[in-house]
């Protein structure tokens, strides 16, 4: 089965960019394609992350600068990548992050790993419930999240956006449980919780500091 999609149709509001999941969208099943929009000069593009650990797929991935100026970082090296650059990242462990240069800066990503067939990463098997955050439903996004929490209750990708979502929603309380247990199962969240504009709507609270510390909450039940 063959198809087509404009990126316009695609794009859903993701924090502060846009993302389009071209996989899901075609149902791909041969390798990972997704593509991303900040609509803002200055606005992050593809957030800092590598292929390492439980939520990812341990791919090589390849960047294609669609449209716009992007300015890439892998593992501390500046790459200027206007529109029409191809940027290779082979190491998985390498940490890459893009700005844009330019409103509308889009990057087109596929991966794969390395003499395997494809499998979805567990980050991937969140995007019906990620959708929900750019349409502001909140409830269906904790929903989602937690069915996926019951499949693996280890899972700290799971919980740390099922936190952001319990933030958005007012469910300050529940939010610092399931943050603090994914910082305990995974200290990367611990920055990432730091400038996440999910957690403002808590971050003021002193119980963020020790969620994102993974101090115990002798007050809380959650888990």
């Amino acid at each position: 089965m063959s198809g087509t999609a404009r990126l316009s149709d695609l794009a859903i509001q993701v924090g502060q960019t846009r993302w389009a999941m071209v996989r899901t969208h075609f149902g791909i099943q041969a390798f990972g394609v997704n593509a991303y929009v900040a609509d803002e000069a200055g606005g992050v593009v593809i957030g800092e992350h590598d292929e390492l650990g439980k939520a990812a797929g341990g791919h090589e991935e390849l960047y294609f600068v669609a449209n716009g100026h992007a300015r890439f970082t892998v593992n501390g090296d500046e790459i200027d990548a206007p529109a029409g650059t191809f940027v290779f990242v082979r190491d998985p462990a390498a940490k890459r992050r893009a700005l844009a240069e330019e409103a509308g800066t889009t990057v087109l990503i596929v991966g794969g790993k390395p003499g395997e067939a494809f499998t979805q990463s567990p980050w991937e098997r969140q995007a019906p419930a990620l959708i929900h955050f750019g349409t502001k439903e909140y409830d269906k996004a904790i929903r989602a999240l937690e069915k996926l929490l019951a499949e693996n209750p280890d899972d700290a990708a799971v919980l740390f956006n099922l936190a952001c979502a319990e933030s958005l929603s007012g469910k300050g309380q529940e939010a610092f449980g399931h943050l603090r247990r994914s910082v305990e199962l995974d200290p990367d969240f611990r920055e990432l919780a730091k400038t996440d504009s999910d957690f403002d709507p808590i971050r003021d609270d002193p119980e963020f500091a020790s969620a994102i510390a993974g101090q115990p909450d002798a007050g809380s039940s959650s888990a």
